[in-house]
């Protein structure tokens, strides 16, 4: 095979494996696909999950090597600057790595200086995938984050296209394509060989009949997903809070009596609305409810995300916890590859996922 011949994805800030299980779901199969990823228990994750993983800081990796090669660009920078975990302080350093940014999509790299006025240096890694698109130019891109982070993938846009990229950006609820948990995240989709747009939804919070006869799934429950006693909506969003260790055991002996108590009870909230957005903070996945604590073990938060029962996460329990909490549900996942590539979803495929 030729050296110059385009046939690698790479997916950066991999995790645990979101994306690339997306992948498996989506049947995209190329010649390679590596993830670079930081954190070692979710590279061992990763790895023991079948994927290929380099550990390593993805902002000083080279690009120089890959000029070529690239097809499709994954990312999913860490979140926690923008979320109140992480004490949204990203919001406080958004103009630096708005600049960061720019300077990229030029070819000029400031992040060393740039770096050094940030409030939170994590802050700046949602301008690395900049360095990437300039310096590669793939085939397509897809980009995952919180809703915090909208305006700076605007921003991709606006070169993205200027390069003459297809570009949709946009906010997305992981309900709305099969998953029981209402997830909203900023998603930047981008092609320089097709027009893209969001992915056609499959299911909807309130499902009638379409001008053609067609007609949306309802949402899919918690208890769908689970096999619990909630009926009426999907679970609240599932976060990894905001250290880098993930903190304590994130779900209290308290927390599962007050579930059990919840689950029992035809009258609690939780059998007749949704659950107000869940939100990380040092660590403790999840949080104080109207009723009390309604949280999750990490194996039943690891399906509610959308990966298999048996996904072989590695390291203790707050760590397995806080990557639950940052992977991008792999279905979801799935639906925004498929927009990006042009490679159909079939209905077999998200009915296993």
């Amino acid at each position: 095979m030729k050296l110059t011949e385009a046939d690698l994805i790479v997916e950066g800030f991999h995790g645990p494996g979101g994306w690339a299980e997306g992948r498996r779901i989506l049947g995209l199969i190329t010649t390679r696909a590596i993830g670079l990823e930081w954190d070692a228990n979710a590279c061992a994750t990763a790895k023991a999950a079948g994927h290929t993983v380099v550990r390593c800081d993805v902002s000083t990796m080279p690009t120089a090597p890959l000029r070529g090669r690239v097809v499709g660009k994954v990312d999913s920078a860490p979140c926690q600057p923008w979320t109140k975990g992480g004490h949204r302080l990203g919001l406080l350093d958004q103009p630096v790595v708005h600049q960061a940014v720019e300077d990229l999509a030029r070819g000029r790299d400031t992040r060393a200086q740039l770096l050094t006025t940030c409030k939170d240096p994590r802050s700046l890694l949602a301008a690395e995938p900049m360095r990437w698109h300039h310096d590669l130019r793939p085939e397509w891109i897809a980009m995952e984050e919180v809703p915090a982070v909208l305006p700076l993938f605007q921003q991709y846009a606006q070169h993205l296209r200027a390069w003459g990229y297809s570009v949709w950006v946009g906010v997305l609820n992981a309900a709305d394509y099969g998953l029981g948990q209402t997830r909203r995240r900023a998603i930047l989709i981008a092609s320089r060989t097709r027009d893209v747009t969001a992915p056609a939804p499959t299911h909807t919070e309130h499902p009638a009949d379409g001008l053609f006869g067609d007609r949306l799934l309802p949402w899919v429950t918690m208890a769908d997903a689970l096999g619990w006693g909630y009926t009426q909506r999907p679970a609240p969003t599932i976060t990894g809070g905001g250290t880098d260790t993930g903190g304590a055991e994130p779900w209290s002996s308290t927390s599962r009596r007050a579930m059990r108590a919840a689950m029992d009870n035809p009258g609690h909230w939780a059998h007749h609305k949704p659950a107000p957005t869940v939100t990380g903070t040092v660590g403790h996945v999840g949080g104080k409810q109207a009723g009390g604590h309604l949280n999750l073990t990490v194996e039943e938060g690891v399906v509610l995300q959308g990966f298999r029962a048996t996904y072989p996460l590695q390291g203790n329990k707050g760590q397995r916890s806080l990557q639950v909490g940052n992977a991008i549900p792999p279905l979801f996942a799935a639906h925004v590859l498929s927009a990006a590539t042009g490679v159909p979803l079939q209905a077999e495929a998200r009915a296993a996922a």
